[in-house]
């Protein structure tokens, strides 16, 4: 075993200095100290020194993946020899972690016999020797209107759920957790990656709550704890979702914010004195995302199925961390601060939003041809949106009055009371199919409602009048 000593602190960086002669430890290796009040630390070292006057080499930079406070100068540190290890298989369902497999859950230890570096290199893909070169694809059926038309969430993609602050991006994922795991045979993954201690409290309740706890594994390291640890939790978190994948299990893996992950990583650059590159951020900021995303990956026996939350920094989709990570995703449903100024939940934008399997070989043509229409109405409400507002509508076209009345029965029609929100909104949350989706369009589209006022079609489930 390595001994060596805190010889620098800065901030919640340490240098450590090793036995003279002694080979340094790896790079992300974990090296373990205690804090003045006995408290176990562990750092991870990101760095080798070399070239320092007195110095053999055998000097790291490390980054503590919990607080650094109470560490003193010259405490002494060993050297694990392994890498972030967290604990995998059928023995973690239903605990709450830390990014060190701890467990948080103040549930005793987890007893398992199975643990995997979380560093680990993925296995190479594996491809079916039986390939009539045509892909399967197969849709998720996630009770929500605006995402079940106009972005399908299809087993084994990945999706983003991108907005600034306020926007609700974590309720909808609290929402698909409800509607998609309770059906699901798989299991799901949540990672919290630098979002608020509070959200993760509320998750893990609405998780005992409506009993599917059992199914699932939460990983967090939050907004108040180190920058090491906001960033190592998504590692964390893929790898357990990578052992339920080869098990042959289909994983549903949630993390709750990537672009925190991807802030994590800045403010290790800085920290680590690297020069930065576009608007601040880490000259890694490529490799660090796609060394992430390119875990996420489906096998011939199982897949993982990824929803990806994106905090928009000032509401900005031009920020290169959020365009970076654009193109990972198959599927962008973008929140509309303008959208929850009007009342409109979810607040997705359907026009800011895209979504890449929208095709009818995949979907379907009935399916297809409604969503169009839809794109088409809504964008054209948009023109004319700006003309109202200037000359009225008694201006309009009788055959422009017409498509803007539905237009706005449509957007009406595609909000929709949460389960998981009703302690919020006093309203009962509903579930809705797809056929029922667009059942619905399809009457509106029709002018066949269109004696009913737009009031009747906010936040409302299925189409009962």
């Amino acid at each position: 075993m390595l001994r060596g000593k805190v010889i620098s602190i800065e901030g919640p960086i340490a240098i450590v200095k090793f036995e003279p002669g002694s080979s340094p430890p790896g790079i992300f290796e974990i090296l373990e100290t205690k804090s003045c009040d006995g408290k176990k630390v562990q750092l991870e070292v990101l760095e080798h020194l070399s070239g320092r006057v007195g110095d053999a080499g055998n000097v790291v930079r490390c980054i503590g993946l919990k607080s650094l406070i109470g560490v003193a100068r010259n405490v002494e540190v060993f050297s694990t020899g392994a890498m972030i290890q967290v604990p995998v298989g059928e023995d973690v369902l239903g605990r709450m972690m830390n990014v060190l497999g701890e467990p948080i859950d103040k549930k005793g230890p987890i007893t398992t016999k199975f643990y995997r570096d979380s560093r680990r290199k993925p296995a190479p893909p594996k491809f079916s020797s039986n390939t009539s070169g045509r892909t399967k694809f197969e849709i998720l059926e996630t009770g929500i209107k605006v995402i079940d038309l106009l972005f399908p969430l299809v087993k084994g993609s990945r999706t983003g759920i991108m907005g600034g602050a306020g926007l609700g991006k974590s309720l909808i994922i609290l929402e698909l957790m409800n509607n998609i795991v309770k059906k699901q045979r798989g299991y799901t993954i949540f990672t919290g990656a630098g979002e608020r201690v509070r959200e993760g409290n509320e998750l893990y309740l609405e998780l005992v709550s409506q009993k599917i706890i059992e199914k699932a594994v939460l990983v967090y390291a939050q907004m108040n704890e180190s920058s090491g640890a906001r960033f190592e939790v998504a590692h964390s978190g893929v790898t357990i979702a990578e052992h339920f994948q080869e098990m042959g299990k289909d994983v549903l893996f949630f993390i709750d914010s990537v672009f925190r992950f991807a802030q994590a990583g800045s403010e290790l650059s800085s920290l680590l004195g690297r020069i930065p590159s576009e608007t601040g951020y880490q000259p890694t900021l490529v490799s660090e995302m796609s060394e992430f995303e390119e875990r996420i990956r489906s096998g011939t026996q199982a897949s993982v199925t990824a929803i990806e939350a994106v905090y928009v920094p000032s509401d900005d989709l031009t920020d290169p961390a959020v365009v970076c990570i654009f193109s990972y995703l198959h599927s962008m449903m973008v929140l509309s601060r303008q959208y929850i100024q009007l009342g409109l939940y979810p607040a997705i934008n359907p026009l800011l939003s895209s979504c890449s399997f929208l095709d009818p070989m995949i979907i379907g043509k009935r399916h297809f041809n409604i969503a169009q229409e839809i794109l088409m109405t809504l964008n054209r409400y948009e023109e004319l949106r700006r003309i109202v507002f200037i000359v009225g509508i008694e201006e309009l076209s009788k055959e422009d009055r017409i498509l803007f009345e539905r237009a706005r029965k449509l957007r009406n029609f595609l909000t929709q009371p949460f389960i998981t929100a009703e302690v919020f909104t006093g309203k009962k949350g509903e579930y809705v199919t797809l056929d029922e989706t667009l059942t619905g369009c399809e009457r509106i589209c029709s002018d066949e409602l269109a004696h009913v006022p737009d009031r009747d079609f906010y936040m409302i489930g299925a189409l009962k009048i």
